[in-house]
């Protein structure tokens, strides 16, 4: 039996056109400031093999902004956790440390859940 060799360009397309390829590139959110932030802080368990996580919800800004917040969070709990999409994990019980960080640090709108 013979091999047939694949071409490794099967399923490329190529064109000249040069607006094909070219991508919008999304706008940059804009950072509210700390009063403005509507923050939501929660504990959850689903999905996570019954390990308990801290949420905060509800940050509207720009993802290094998140980021830079998230990373704040984590250092001053201590613990692991992400920052996308709008939303802070933190790994573990920090919801009234958390919220208390929050509003000392400006978060005037802060809500436990």
């Amino acid at each position: 039996m013979t091999k047939k060799k694949l071409n490794s360009f099967s399923g490329l397309v190529f064109s000249t056109n040069p607006e094909m390829m070219r991508e919008e590139e999304p706008e940059a959110q804009e950072t509210l400031p700390p009063a403005q932030q509507k923050l939501k802080v929660k504990l959850d368990r689903k999905q996570r093999a019954g390990k308990t996580v801290t949420l905060v919800e509800g940050f509207s800004g720009s993802e290094e902004a998140l980021e830079e917040l998230g990373k704040k969070l984590k250092t001053k709990c201590g613990a692991g956790g992400s920052a996308k999409d709008g939303l802070i994990l933190i790994q573990g019980d920090y919801k009234l440390k958390v919220t208390e960080w929050l509003k000392d640090w400006g978060y005037s709108q802060t809500k436990m859940v």
